[in-house]
């Protein structure tokens, strides 16, 4: 009972004495959450329309991205690392790679559930592929496109902590440091909870930022 109360799970007591070291965690969670989700999402959006567009591109874009995502996240970052260095690239990278599946999906997806009938009729008032696209097709897409940004961007969070491998896995630096730390308890929760915490305060901000770009979801819903 001593040694458990000497080594709580939670205390305020390290929150206080460590809140720079948190802080500084939670920037560089947030940097790479960000940056990895918004270079996956550059790049899985604009392949997501190529694969649209020419079928017999489809299987060959998900299996590889389906590929990428299956390689264990420990052995990428060990496989970078001799070629990129310990830097925040290295882990960069292997976000990046692991969100472009489901952004990807999720984008195919919703090009692909627009109705043929609004095509149609776009068609019929003149527009040409690109106005289609940029006017009708991928707003219509964008609940589908905004659900994959949601679950690469929660994924990605809880991914990150993998990157301590590196020395830049944000909070996960300081739960592995809580292991080596003799089990240090309140460290260990205190990261863990930021963590989940942060997942889910990004995946408010994107339900929100989805709600802005799609009215018409919230008079359907009503």
């Amino acid at each position: 009972m001593s040694s458990q109360a000497g080594n709580p799970w939670f205390s305020w007591d390290y929150i206080r004495e460590n809140t720079d070291t948190l802080l500084a965690a939670l920037r560089e969670h947030i940097l790479l959450t960000v940056a990895s989700v918004a270079i996956a999402a550059l790049i899985a959006i604009p392949l997501s329309i190529l694969a649209y567009r020419k079928n017999w591109l489809t299987g060959p874009i998900l299996a590889t991205a389906g590929t990428l995502y299956t390689i264990p996240s420990l052995a990428l970052f060990a496989f970078l690392a001799p070629f990129t260095g310990l830097n925040p690239g290295t882990v960069l990278i292997g976000l990046v790679l692991y969100a472009l599946l489901v952004i990807l999906r999720g984008s195919l997806t919703g090009l692909r559930t627009v109705p043929a009938e609004i095509r149609e009729v776009a068609s019929g008032m003149g527009y040409g592929k690109l106005a289609m696209l940029w006017r009708v097709e991928l707003p219509l897409a964008l609940p589908s496109i905004m659900t994959g940004l949601r679950i690469a961007t929660v994924s990605t969070v809880a991914l990150l902590t993998v990157g301590e491998i590196v020395g830049f896995g944000g909070f996960g630096n300081l739960i592995i440091g809580g292991f080596r730390n003799n089990f240090y308890r309140a460290q260990i929760m205190t990261a863990t909870l930021a963590c989940v915490a942060l997942a889910l305060v990004l995946d408010a901000l994107l339900a929100l930022t989805g709600r802005a770009l799609m009215p018409w979801t919230r008079r359907r819903s009503q």
